[in-house]
């Protein structure tokens, strides 16, 4: 954490916002296309004959876990914290006093830099 002059931050911020915004919507798009998918595969192999569902097996619960974690928990992880992240920037942009020294997340200073 850095701190900076409200006044330096604000006109950055509701770019930086949106754009953490956009991030959240689409790591949310991912994990939906990815449980859409589960169930459609699901579904199809319901649908199989007996025989066919014998032959062709079924992805172990334990690789199921894996894509669980690698494809829903760790996205959504990350949009907990890209969600506090933007909370912190509108606490910072809903400050009366521009000349208030206010605390910036190291992601939020390297942004400001770019």
């Amino acid at each position: 954490m850095r701190h900076r002059k409200a006044a330096e931050v604000i006109p950055f911020l509701s770019t930086y916002i949106a754009k953490r915004e956009q991030e959240i919507a689409e790591i949310e798009q991912m994990v939906e296309r990815y449980e859409k998918r589960r169930l459609q595969e699901e579904r199809s192999y319901q649908s199989m004959s007996a025989l066919r569902r014998l032959l062709s097996g079924k992805k172990p619960a334990h690789h199921l876990a894996v894509e669980y974690i690698h494809y829903v928990k760790r996205p959504m992880e990350k949009v907990r914290q890209l969600r506090n992240e933007i909370e912190q920037a509108s606490a910072i942009l809903n400050t009366a006093d521009p000349s208030a020294i206010v605390a910036v997340s190291s992601d939020m200073e390297d942004e400001l830099k770019s």
